[in-house]
Formats: C-alpha cells, structure tokens, sequence
C-alpha cells in the first residue's frame, strides 16, 4: 500500500535542533539499565510557509542501539543539515535518498524526514495519518512495564496499567527477572493479552530457560537474542510455541525481508526511528501485510511529538496487535506538545489536524531544553 498522493515540496530556510531532557513520571528499567530522564533531539524545519517538527529517539547512551544522542548532534549538523539544505525544493520523499550515503544513524534521518513531512503536510493542510495510509481514528492502547523491585511490585504497577484501561502488558525480563514476573502477572490476572520483551538479554544457550516461557500462553517474546543473531533467532523460533517478534533486528524493509525467509519471527515490532523515518515504516508494513504477518506499533519513550506520528503509523491497517502508543502520562507529567495523548477506552486518538496533528507548547519546550543549535542556508 505505497503513499498514494505525495507531499508537496518545501523551500528550506534551515533547522533548528534541541537536546530536551523530560523527567520520567517514574524510573523505566530494562535490560540494558535504567531512564529517570529522557533525552532526545527535536527537530524543527524552518521554512517561509511554516514549521515542521520531528523528534530523534536517541538515548543519552549506546546501549539500546548504536546510536545516541551526541553522536546524532553531531552526524546532524556536520552532514545531513548540508546535504539537506543543498536542496533548493526538497520532497519529504526524497529526504532517505538524499541522506543515503552517510550510513547509519537511523534515528537521526528519522527526525529530519518527520519534521520535513511535518511542514509539508502542513502547507497543504493534510494530517500525517491520512498520508501513510490510516483506515481508524484510534489506536487500542498497550503499555510497556519495565522491572520492578520483585515480582509482587510488578503485579501491583500492572494491576495499575489494567485499572487504567490498558488494553495489552508487555513486560520486561532478563536473566534471572523472567519466569517468576511472568507467572506473577499471569497468576494475578487470567487470560490478558500478554507479551514480553528481552531486549536482547539472553543467547541460544537459554533455549531450554525460554522455552518455559510457553506455559504462560504469551502474544509473543520481543527479541530475546541478539539484533544481529537472525540465524539463531530462526533456531529458536523452531524450539518455542510462542511466536518470536523482531525489535532491534528489524532495520530496514529489508532486514524485515530477512528475518521472515529465514522464519526467525513471525511477528513484528515497527519503530520509525529505528528503520530510518514512517516512510521505511510503511514500507515494512506493506511487506509484512503481504506476507501476513503481523506488525504492531513500538515506542522509544517519544515526547508528543513522535507519539502523534507513531499514533498515525500505528492506524494503517496491518497494525493488527496492539502497540506501545500509550498516554504521555505514562512516561511525563508535563510533555512538550498543548494536547498531550490520552487513554480513553483504551484507545488513543489518531490526530487529525494538519500534518503532525498538534502543537508545540514553546514554554514547556524552552524549560526542558539543555542544548540548542540553528543552522541556516
């Protein structure tokens, strides 16, 4: 399902970019550590028609992924800013071609593709979601619990989430916090749609440990090896009953293709930062929607910003699991957006305004600024 009207083309003055540190309401462990402060760079398209904003899902660290946030500072405005505004009209489908031979730095592409849409749409009045492909208004809601103090903590904060109207937990393990979390919550409430997320924590040597994890009647494990193990995924995927989701292996239309010949999963998990922007995010959804295989909406603990655009992604029609698109009080008290997201029926709304579908609160987004840089033609 290719975008079927193109955006209109942008004359770029220049960008501006901003490292923001949000508090997080409550810390948010995993795997790889803990976040009590998200950072992240927006990014703001200047043009004479209006501005677009994007958001670059960086950590402060390379832990999730290679990426971080001084390392896109940087890429960003030595490389792509230039090769971006060496473009007299510049097409938000041309932005991946363009940035092309600077490899890597996905997110950071990302940010500057969504801000470029972003005002693009805007000048034509047309929201994000009706662009990618968007068949519903709202989106079922699914929340991401990260390790808690012991397993009866876990229960309690889940048991917070469900009360809320949550529609689907997903809960992180790794070695050591898995089996008895999970029979935890499974024990504390029945048959909820359940799923779990490793982020990479464990290796084929755990096979017999995983394993056990088919007991609980799970929607899936996320990426219980290596991002570049598809081999041994696919080794896995054969002992296991439950189905095996793809997180940090999946970064690109291609590594999806990949991932689904060697059957190293049979489900999903689309990031928009981490494939390079929402245009190689549609391009996964279509391949997986082809295939029939199901695809659902992560998050990388977005401000309003991405939030609104992964709501947008998330109303494409193969979209059939419910994702991590949850209401930004879950992560901030205060966001950077006027309209921040909100649960209601365990949904969350798809915008309907003019590009992105919100708007940026100037005040919140000075407060929670640490760095800033402008780069004009």
């Amino acid at each position: 399902m290719p975008i079927a009207r193109p955006a209109a083309s942008i004359a770029l003055d220049g960008f501006e970019l901003r490292v923001v540190h949000l508090p997080l309401v409550s810390p948010f462990t995993t795997s790889f550590g803990t976040e009590t402060v998200r950072e992240a760079i927006i990014v703001r398209a200047l043009t004479a028609d209006g501005d677009g904003w994007g958001e670059m899902v960086t950590s402060a660290a390379p832990l999730y992924s290679s990426e971080y946030t001084q390392a896109a500072w940087d890429v960003a405005q030595r490389f792509l800013i230039p090769a971006l505004l060496d473009c007299h009209a510049l097409a938000p489908e041309d932005v991946a071609g363009i940035l092309e031979p600077i490899i890597g730095h996905r997110m950071a592409k990302a940010g500057f593709e969504l801000a470029v849409l972003d005002a693009a749409l805007r000048s034509q009045g047309r929201p994000l979601g009706e662009y990618l492909g968007a068949t519903v208004d709202r989106v079922p809601s699914g929340v991401s619990v990260g390790i808690q103090r012991d397993p009866a903590a876990l229960v309690e904060v889940v048991r917070g989430y469900l009360d809320a109207g949550y529609v689907r937990i997903k809960i992180k393990i790794r070695p050591g916090r898995d089996l008895a979390e999970t029979a935890a919550v499974r024990d504390a409430f029945g048959a909820i749609p359940l799923q779990v997320d490793a982020n990479s924590a464990y290796t084929l040597d755990d096979v017999g440990l995983l394993a056990e994890l088919d007991r609980f009647d799970l929607l899936l494990i996320e990426q219980p090896l290596q991002e570049d193990d598809l081999v041994d995924h696919a080794t896995l995927a054969a002992r296991l009953r439950t189905p095996v989701c793809l997180d940090e292996s999946i970064t690109s239309a291609k590594a999806a293709r990949d991932a689904l010949a060697l059957g190293a999963a049979s489900i999903i998990n689309i990031k928009a930062g981490r494939v390079g922007g929402y245009l190689e995010a549609v391009r996964i959804h279509d391949l997986c929607r082809a295939a029939g295989v199901p695809v659902w909406c992560g998050g990388m603990l977005e401000t309003g910003i991405g939030r609104a655009a992964n709501a947008a992604l998330a109303a494409l029609p193969g979209f059939t699991l419910p994702g991590d698109v949850s209401a930004s009080s879950r992560f901030y008290a205060r966001d950077l957006v006027t309209e921040p997201a909100v649960l209601e029926a365990g949904h969350i709304a798809v915008p309907t305004g003019p590009g992105l579908g919100v708007e940026i609160d100037p005040v919140a987004l000075d407060d929670f600024t640490v760095e800033r840089a402008e780069l004009r033609r």
